[in-house]
C-alpha cells in the first residue's frame, strides 16, 4: 500500500521543494514574498486561500520580527497546519447497518474510490455491499460490478435508466437479509438533460433516510485532484444539493496540485477523509493532516 508521502511526490518535487529552496538561509526580501505567493498558487492552494495565508505570514513577520527565510518557512508550516483541523471520527459503527453515500462528477474517480473504500472496510472485518444507483449510465453499473468483484463486495443494481431510489431501497433490503453491516451507494455524476441531477441526489437521500434511521450516515464527495480549482467549483454545486460530510481526494499521486487540500478545508469547510494514492485496491489512505504536511516537505 502506498501512503500519503508517496502520493505527494509530484506536489513535493514540483512545488514544495522549490518553496523549501526559496525559504533557505536567506533574508526575507520582497522577491521572496512574491515568489512564495506564485508557488502557492501553482500548487493549487487557491488564490483566496493563498491571499489569506500571505496576509497571516506578513503579519507574523512584522509582529515576530521575522527577517530570515528559514524562520518564515517555520511560520508557513504552522499556518498550513492550522488550515487542516483534525476531523472528528467518521459517523460509522455502533449500529446494525451503516450507509455511505458517494457523490461526485463522472470521471472523478468515484467508482474506483468506492471499490477501494469497500475493500478497506472489508479488511477491517465489515460486511460491505455496494449499490449501483447511477442507473443513467450502463457503463457505470458495469464498472462498479467489475470493481466490486475485485474488492470482494457484492453489488446490487437495477435496469439502465431505472429509478436510482429503487436501487437504493433494494440494496438496503438485501443488506439486511444477507446480514451485511455496510452499504456504499454510487450515485449519478451527470444526467441526461431532461433530469435534474441534484433533485435525483436529494431523492436518493430521502429513500435511504426512510429505510435506515439516520441514513446516509456519511456523504462523501469524490474530487479529482488533477483538476485543481475546477474540482472546487464542482464541489459547491453538490454542497448546495446534499449534506456532504467529507471529501475523498482521488488521484493525488497523479498531480502536483496537492495544495488544493488547503482550499477544500478553508473554502468549502469540509474535512478530507481519504486520499487516493495509487491504482491498487489498498491505495486509499485515511487523511492525516500531520502526515500530509510532512509529506509536502519530504
Amino acid at each position: 500500500m502506498k501512503g500519503i508521502f508517496q502520493g505527494l511526490a509530484r506536489t513535493r518535487n514540483a512545488i514544495f521543494s522549490r518553496i523549501a529552496s526559496l525559504l533557505g538561509a536567506t533574508e526575507v526580501t520582497p522577491q521572496v514574498w512574491e515568489e512564495l505567493e506564485e508557488l502557492l498558487i501553482q500548487a493549487d492552494v487557491g488564490v483566496e486561500t493563498t491571499m489569506a495565508l500571505m496576509e497571516r505570514l506578513r503579519r507574523r513577520a512584522r509582529d515576530e520580527a521575522i527577517l530570515r527565510a528559514d524562520r518564515l518557512r517555520d511560520a508557513l508550516n504552522e499556518e498550513l497546519r492550522a488550515l487542516l483541523p483534525t476531523p472528528p471520527p467518521l459517523n460509522l459503527g455502533g449500529r446494525p447497518l451503516d450507509v455511505i453515500l458517494i457523490v461526485g462528477v463522472n470521471g472523478s474517480g468515484k467508482t474506483t474510490s468506492i471499490a477501494k473504500l469497500g475493500y478497506r472496510y472489508r479488511q477491517e472485518g465489515r460486511k460491505v455491499l455496494l449499490a449501483a444507483a447511477d442507473t443513467f449510465r450502463a457503463a457505470a453499473m458495469d464498472q462498479l460490478r467489475i470493481w466490486g468483484e475485485r474488492a470482494g463486495c457484492p453489488v446490487i443494481s437495477g435496469p439502465e435508466g431505472g429509478d436510482p431510489g429503487a436501487v437504493v431501497y433494494d440494496a438496503l433490503q438485501a443488506a439486511r437479509s444477507r446480514g451485511m453491516d455496510m452499504v456504499i451507494v454510487d450515485t449519478a455524476g451527470r444526467l441526461h438533460t431532461r433530469y435534474n441531477l441534484m433533485e435525483e441526489l436529494k431523492k436518493v437521500r430521502r429513500v435511504a433516510a426512510r429505510s435506515v434511521e439516520g441514513a446516509p450516515h456519511e456523504t462523501l464527495l469524490v474530487l479529482d485532484a488533477t483538476t485543481g480549482q475546477n474540482a472546487l467549483s464542482q464541489a459547491r454545486h453538490f454542497l448546495e444539493a446534499v449534506e456532504v460530510t467529507g471529501v475523498i481526494l482521488a488521484k493525488l499521486d497523479s498531480t502536483a496540485r496537492g495544495g488544493m487540500v488547503f482550499a477544500i478545508a478553508r473554502e468549502l469547510g469540509l474535512p478530507v477523509r481519504f486520499v487516493g494514492v495509487g491504482e491498487g485496491l489498498d491505495d486509499l489512505a485515511p487523511f492525516d493532516p500531520d502526515a500530509f504536511i510532512q509529506g509536502l516537505w519530504g
